[in-house]
């Protein structure tokens, strides 16, 4: 395999595809080794243009996730207050300067329901949205336009507006063990050697490469 440190092109037939971790520089966002996004023209600028607001909350994605062209996440930091008769934010005519003194003895509450967590090999389909402080299992599908509001369980498929569960990839068996196998954090030579195995349909034929680790 290439090196999760390679800029990009990453590969002759995906020249519009990069490492994400590599043009990371907002401390706020933490993107896993191999996490790619096709970007199109544009990938470079992901964090500013696909992920909306991440200043006091973070966005966390694992490795190997896979995220189509115009993914967003919109962040909690990106809520207005909704407590109140308007949802107006006047504040911002302090913050440009302009002065509002009316503003100055009233005490904020914007709505905040914490970070985004996104796990490890995950699928985002085209223009797919996460809305603030979803959490996303490992091995998750997200279907094409799909609007993530809730949680999404490891190994579901979902989509819709807002997003429902279509159905799950696996059997709960099968997904416990894929969840207790965990091949994304082996040694990525062990990765390498058993890559036929991991995009398998035979979880007996990768318990056995998982239990023989360190003979592989």
């Amino acid at each position: 395999m290439l090196s999760p440190d390679t800029r990009y092109p990453i590969g002759k037939a995906t020249k519009d595809v990069i490492f994400l971790k590599n043009f990371i520089n907002n401390p706020n966002i933490s993107v896993g080794d191999y996490t790619y996004y096709d970007g199109r023209s544009h990938a470079e600028n992901f964090e500013t243009e696909n992920v909306i607001f991440a200043r006091s909350c973070k966005l966390i994605i694992g490795k190997f996730c896979q995220l189509a062209y115009g993914t967003k996440f919109i962040m909690s930091d990106a809520n207005h207050q909704m407590s109140g008769f308007s949802t107006f934010p006047f504040f911002i005519f302090g913050n440009m300067g302009e002065g509002c003194p009316e503003w100055k003895d009233y005490e904020l509450n914007l709505p905040n329901k914490g970070d985004t967590v996104i796990g490890n090999d995950v699928w985002f389909g085209h223009e797919s949205v996460v809305v603030s402080a979803a959490k996303i299992g490992d091995g998750a599908i997200i279907a094409a336009r799909a609007v993530v509001t809730k949680d999404v369980p490891p190994y579901t498929i979902v989509g819709g507006n807002p997003a429902k569960i279509i159905r799950k990839r696996f059997s709960d068996e099968i997904i416990e063990q894929l969840i207790r196998i965990q091949w994304w954090n082996w040694d990525y030579e062990k990765i390498t050697r058993n890559i036929q195995a991991i995009v398998g349909a035979d979880i007996q034929d990768l318990l056995y490469r998982e239990r023989f680790k360190n003979r592989e």
